[in-house]
């Protein structure tokens, strides 16, 4: 049991104003694992306030002391993974394998690039006659989600800090556990008190009070295309900066002349990993017509080695969803496909044999979907994957491009330069090249209602910079 009964703000540990805790629940067991306290307005406007007396100090610090910092705090990362993949594991459902690798792995690896990334970057330039400085633009609110819980935290705030601003961190109430292990990291690395701050609450309640407020200058918000919009509502009153990573609905694109069989092994791991629920997931697998019964046949096949389990056995490749909210979402979804006329290849609505607890859900695959169905539109966030059918190139490119949605995709053809072509006509932030795999230091971010902005490496860095010329 995980209990946390104070906050993280000025580099103290306070209780909160309330008694309300919030219950982090394990999706494979439905049991409580842990609490953390449930922050109000009142808790915000400590940490603003804590965040901006530290800002005048931390922003005027040499980029070699931001990154010394950063150093000390990726060494204890790396020395708490084994705990931290764990942890995300019985937050979240994800198997302990890919939790190590992932959840844990991958934030240490983006923490590590921004620290190397300040030895080279330069924050002024000279334009003709002019001086542009790049300096940060002040208190940053990084509101995470779920799904990635650490990860989607350190690409904020590893950014953020090694540009010189000062974070309030507002976790997802359902994952906030390794956001307190990460502030105990932060606090033991003697990072100066109001440079990080932590305060867990709910969306509707400490996030809108974070969005409102005057003293903060920027919202670094991941989550779901509806909660971003709000977001964006409540951040114009005051005018600030907001980075906004939201839904998705990728097309996977085989052409004719693709390794059919590479492609559906890819694809289909792709739309699973983490039991669906990634933005960025191809979700919609487009095939040429005539390869429709070879491409079902093979994604169908390899479905059945996707078997949901317990998340610690490490044979587990498929997990629960995070929630009995998120299960009965996408139930939903699976049942609106089969009253829409589209073919149940695998998985469906009833709940996987041999789990009486936890919120599993089957993997699922639809074939023959259209794209005036609804699960061809929304984003579903679980194992469900809608297998497309296109009549040449050109109708392939307008399938994909059919959807408010345009953060990832992924084209496959035994030529690159042929995939690259038809990647240029997506609509789309980030495209994979016959599953060429995600790079931490390329920018990751969409096209329309998929969000704006830009995430990792030096893009991500310059989302927290603002520009100012001195004229000579």
């Amino acid at each position: 049991m995980h209990g946390y009964s104070k906050l993280y703000i000025g580099g103290k540990w306070i209780a909160a104003s309330t008694n309300e805790q919030i219950s982090v629940i394990n999706p494979a067991t439905e049991g409580c694992i842990g609490q953390v306290p449930a922050g109000t307005a009142a808790e915000v406007d400590l940490a603003v306030a804590a965040a901006r007396a530290a800002l005048p100090s931390w922003s005027a610090t040499s980029p070699e002391i931001r990154a010394g910092y950063l150093k000390r705090v990726h060494e204890e990362l790396v020395a708490r993974a084994p705990e931290l993949a764990e942890l995300i594991s019985n937050e979240m459902g994800m198997p302990i394998k890919l939790s190590q690798r992932i959840q844990a792995g991958l934030p240490a690896q983006v923490l590590h690039s921004y620290v190397e990334l300040l030895g080279t970057y330069s924050f002024s330039e000279r334009i003709g006659q002019s001086l542009v400085l790049k300096e940060p633009v002040g208190v940053v609110a990084a509101i995470t989600p779920w799904n990635y819980p650490l990860h989607q935290l350190m690409i904020k705030v590893a950014a953020a800090l090694a540009a010189g601003c000062t974070v309030i961190a507002k976790p997802s109430e359902l994952t906030p556990l390794n956001a307190f292990v990460l502030a105990e990291i932060f606090d033991s690395c003697g990072l100066p008190p109001g440079v990080f701050n932590l305060v867990s609450g709910y969306g509707s309640v400490a996030g809108e009070a974070l969005a409102v407020h005057p003293g903060v200058d920027m919202i670094s918000f991941t989550g779901s295309t509806h909660a971003g919009k709000r977001v964006s509502v409540l951040a114009a009153e005051t005018v600030k900066r907001v980075a906004l990573e939201l839904g998705g609905k990728s097309a996977a694109v085989v052409l004719e002349d693709a390794d059919l069989a590479t492609a559906m092994k890819v694809v289909v791991t792709n739309c699973f990993l983490n039991s669906g629920q990634t933005c960025s997931a191809q979700t919609r697998l487009l095939v040429p017509e005539e390869r429709y019964h070879e491409a079902v046949g093979l994604a169908v096949e390899i479905a059945m080695e996707f078997l949901p389990g317990s998340p610690h056995d490490i044979k587990t490749k498929i997990g629960p969803l995070v929630s009995a909210q998120q299960r009965d979402r996408v139930l939903h979804y699976i049942n609106e496909g089969i009253k829409a006329g589209a073919e149940l290849l695998c998985g469906g609505l009833e709940a996987p044999e041999g789990l009486p607890l936890g919120y599993y859900v089957q993997p699922t695959i639809f074939g023959r979907v259209t794209t005036d169905m609804l699960i061809a539109q929304e984003e579903i966030f679980g194992p469900v994957l809608c297998i497309m059918t296109y009549r040449d190139e050109d109708d392939a490119v307008q399938i994909a491009n059919d959807s408010i949605y345009g953060l990832a995709g992924g084209v496959w053809s035994a030529s690159s330069e042929h995939a690259e072509r038809v990647a240029r006509r997506l609509q789309t932030g980030q495209v994979d090249i016959n599953g060429g795999r995600f790079n931490i230091l390329a920018p990751f971010g969409g096209y329309k209602q998929s969000g704006n902005g830009r995430e990792l490496g030096h893009y991500g860095l310059e989302e927290f910079l603002q520009l100012k010329s001195l004229q000579f």
